[in-house]
């Protein structure tokens, strides 16, 4: 595939991936970009899942025909973009390898390097010249590895992206949604460092972007203002959308009863959208993708061996590693005797900041009356007001 008239695609599609970093779903599969920049001087952009060498190498010498290359350029050492460097390099043993100083440290720890490996270790900000092509080293540390620098080329105008701009999903598979995979992917991986990501981001406003190519997902080439304003939403922490995500979890089924309710007192009031998820049932990934989409949450869940039941704890614990803030909270507790749930859920988002809670809340005692009704429709107006 072309990106410019020198600039190439070389990655790989996986659909025998099951879980991505062994936990999120992936039923699309998934993408490994690698790219290589033809100049007097050749640069390959890394490479990819170690299971898929042998078809990246043969992308690689489809491109290249007899030439050789003269760089191999690591903007990220996560295996699923660093496992190939060995094979590489048994395949063109003269490439110099680039990289920072982190980037190095990294590499010794997955293999076992020949001291006599080329290596070329840049600096932030430092440039590469190809020929007509100058490559600018940019580093995003915490984006969302210390190592992780990305590449600007400023003939082309191409940022070569890294994990950033990522998304779930093989390239080969039709996806005219991708907002939603990029942002499961965001929030599930890079959520946590939305500060770096902003850093990042203002670095990247300094430069003429015509083209995004990201370690994964499709190579963004339009519209790019969408993209980034997509991404300084969610690196900030600001809610892309209005709408009350309610997220329970229901043992009898008397907690998810009050929560159906809820929701129709919710579209009742007038809010502009409702999304339920089963924490026990629901994908978590996109239940975290939706919580961090929303402006307004709402918890529900049973006392469960004195705290809350596990998905519950789970689903709050990926929210707070993951600096949840800038929300509206509101909790339904469920418990036959000595609730705790609505004290238990609001301490763990003790260490979270910009949070409000609602003044209202919902007590149920086994199985929803005519006051815990109420205290649903006080949540309700309150929610919506």
């Amino acid at each position: 595939m072309k990106i410019t008239d020198t600039i190439k695609y070389i990655g790989v599609n996986d659909h025998q991936i099951d879980l991505f970093e062994g936990q999120y779903d992936v039923p699309n599969g998934m993408a490994y970009n690698s790219y290589v920049i033809l100049d007097e001087k050749i640069a390959v952009m890394d490479t990819v899942e170690i299971r898929f060498g042998e078809e990246w190498l043969g992308n690689l010498k489809e491109v290249l025909g007899d030439r050789k290359p003269d760089y191999l350029i690591v903007q990220h050492m996560e295996p699923d973009h660093s496992a190939n460097i060995l094979n590489f390099l048994a395949a063109y043993p003269d490439t110099t390898v680039v990289g920072n100083a982190k980037t190095f440290t990294f590499m010794g720890q997955f293999f076992d390097l020949d001291p006599a490996m080329k290596k070329l270790v840049v600096k932030n900000g430092e440039k590469l010249e190809l020929g007509s092509h100058v490559l600018n080293f940019v580093f995003a540390p915490m984006v969302h590895w210390p190592e992780v620098m990305v590449t600007y080329d400023s003939t082309d105008k191409v940022l070569f992206s890294a994990d950033g701009f990522g998304k779930f999903g093989a390239n080969d598979t039709p996806d005219d949604d991708w907002a939603c995979e990029a942002r499961r992917y965001y929030f599930g991986i890079v959520g946590k460092y939305g500060l770096q990501t902003q850093n990042l981001l203002k670095k990247a406003a300094t430069l003429d972007i015509q083209t995004i190519c990201p370690l994964h997902g499709p190579v963004l080439t339009e519209n790019l203002g969408y993209y980034i304003d997509l991404y300084d939403k969610w690196s900030s922490y600001t809610p892309e959308d209005k709408g009350v995500l309610i997220a329970y979890t229901s043992v009898y089924g008397h907690t998810k009863e009050a929560v159906m309710e809820f929701a129709a007192m919710l579209e009742k009031e007038g809010c502009p959208k409702v999304v339920i998820t089963d924490l026990a049932r629901d994908d978590m990934a996109e239940a975290v993708e939706d919580a961090f989409r929303y402006d307004r949450l709402v918890l529900a869940t049973t006392t469960y061996n004195n705290s809350i039941f596990p998905f519950m704890h789970t689903f709050i614990e990926h929210l707070v590693e993951r600096a949840y803030q800038k929300r509206t909270i509101g909790f339904i507790e469920n418990g036959s005797w000595a609730p705790v749930a609505k004290k238990t859920m609001q301490a763990m988002f003790e260490g979270c900041k910009n949070l409000t809670f609602l003044e209202n809340s919902c007590t149920i005692k086994s199985a929803l009356k005519a006051d815990s009704r109420a205290a649903l429709e006080a949540m309700a107006k309150e929610l919506c007001s």
